[in-house]
C-alpha cells in the first residue's frame, strides 16, 4: 500500500501478557523506544491521528508516547476509543490513574457503545469501528508468542480480504534487536 497512513490504531500485548507489572521494568523502555521509532517515521510521512482503546500495556505506552511526541509534532492527535462506557473502572488505582492522565490529554475521547459492558458483541463492534476508521494498525505481536491480540489479528486479516488496510507489526525479534543495539552503544 502506497497511500499515506493518516489514522493509525496502535495495539498489541497487554502488560500482563509480557510479564510486566511495573513501569520501571526495563522492557517497557525498550518497547517505547521501538514504538517511538515506528511512530516518528509514520508522523514524518503524514500520520495525523493515533487511536488506542486504552488497554494496559502497548496501548497505554503508545498513548504516553503520542503525548510526548506532540512537543515535537504538534499536529499529531491522540484519540481514545473505548469499547464501552466505564472501560477500566475496575482496574487497580495506579492503572486507572495512567488511563485518566491519557484521557485528560487526548484530543478526542469516546466509546463505541455508550453503555457499560453488557456482552462480547461490544468488543466485536469496537473492532469493526476501529478497522473502518483507521488506515492501518501498528501491532506489537509475534505469532510465536500468541496472546489476546491473535483474535484481533484474525479480524484484520478478514477485513483485508475486502478492504485496503495496512498491518504493520513489531515482533519480539524487533524488540530484542533494539535491546541488543541499545546495549552495544
Amino acid at each position: 500500500m502506497n497511500d499515506t497512513i493518516q489514522r493509525l490504531y496502535v495495539t498489541g500485548y497487554q502488560s500482563f501478557e509480557l510479564g510486566i507489572f511495573s513501569d520501571n521494568d526495563p522492557r517497557v523502555q525498550v518497547i517505547k523506544n521501538v514504538l517511538k521509532r515506528e511512530l516518528t517515521a509514520l508522523i514524518e510521512n503524514g500520520l495525523e491521528w493515533v487511536m488506542i482503546s486504552g488497554s494496559l500495556g502497548t496501548e497505554i505506552w503508545s498513548g504516553q508516547l503520542v503525548n510526548e511526541l506532540k512537543d515535537e509534532y504538534p499536529e499529531l492527535k491522540l484519540a481514545i476509543i473505548f469499547p464501552f462506557e466505564g472501560f477500566g473502572s475496575n482496574w487497580k488505582e495506579q492503572n486507572q490513574l495512567y488511563l485518566s492522565e491519557l484521557v485528560q490529554r487526548a484530543d478526542f475521547v469516546d466509546s463505541v457503545s455508550h453503555h457499560p459492558y453488557q456482552n462480547p458483541g461490544q468488543f466485536k463492534n469496537h473492532v469493526s469501528f476501529l478497522l473502518h476508521h483507521t488506515d492501518a494498525t501498528l501491532l506489537l505481536y509475534d505469532t510465536e508468542y500468541p496472546g489476546k491480540s491473535k483474535f484481533f489479528l484474525r479480524d484484520i486479516e478478514k477485513f483485508q480480504e475486502q478492504n485496503s488496510y495496512e498491518l504493520l507489526t513489531i515482533t519480539m525479534d524487533d524488540l530484542e534487536n533494539s535491546s541488543d543495539f541499545g546495549d552495544s552503544v
